[in-house]
């Protein structure tokens, strides 16, 4: 029997609730209370194929089975107003086995990979919101990078100027220090300050590719 994927649900209070693939970072979806937060995380299995592919983990991924929610947590205010995971799962706590750090670091480098590679190919100006709202390309760009290297990477002691992220030798290199920082606290059995280490690798993985799938269903590419 194929290997099931690991669910935890977080409900939020007002507006939205969230379900994450936790042992795959990034795999995290929402859907407004009400809805069916499993179903949307379901269609996003083939866009993240991609990513298990990229990190070279495409047939582990493809072998999985069926979603299994394992946990159900209440929500923060970041569930009901952002649609992002603000708890952490009951498995991510603690450390992990070498073999699990290899795959989420691996996963979190083909995040960024795959952040990058969709907005150096997607338009400039991208399609409208119902209300006429949303960034462009190069907005969701720089606030993406400013928001890992200003919140998260400090985590784990990676301090770099938030400007950095314009200059691409200058981000590839603050990348492969998060990296070396993240393992060294894995190989420490050391937390990302107040965060597990496995949390911070999916909210970093989870922020490249929520925006790297809106930079696609908002591309502007070849339309009149």
């Amino acid at each position: 029997m194929a290997r099931t994927v690991r669910v935890m649900v977080e409900q939020g209070k007002k507006k939205r609730v969230v379900a994450c693939a936790f042992d795959w970072p990034g795999w995290d979806r929402s859907a407004r209370i009400g809805g069916d937060a499993l179903a949307v995380l379901e269609s996003y299995r083939p866009r993240y194929a991609a990513v298990a592919e990229l990190a070279g983990y495409g047939e582990q991924f493809a072998a999985l089975g069926r979603l299994r929610v394992v946990e159900e947590l209440e929500g923060t205010g970041m569930t009901d107003y952002y649609g992002v995971s603000g708890r952490t799962a009951s498995a991510e706590v603690g450390p992990m086995t070498d073999a699990d750090a290899d795959r989420k670091m691996a996963l979190l480098e083909a995040a960024w990979a795959t952040f990058d590679a969709t907005a150096a190919r997607v338009s400039p100006e991208l399609r409208l919101g119902p209300r006429g709202g949303g960034r462009s390309r190069d907005a969701i760009v720089g606030h993406v990078n400013r928001a890992e290297i200003g919140e998260f990477a400090v985590k784990v002691g990676v301090k770099e100027p938030i400007e950095i992220w314009e200059d691409p030798g200058a981000l590839a290199a603050y990348r492969v220090a998060v990296v070396d920082a993240i393992r060294d606290h894995h190989a420490r059995g050391a937390k990302a300050r107040t965060w597990e280490l496995q949390t911070l690798i999916r909210r970093l993985a989870w922020h490249m590719l929520d925006h790297a799938w809106e930079l696609e269903d908002r591309d502007l590419t070849g339309e009149t």
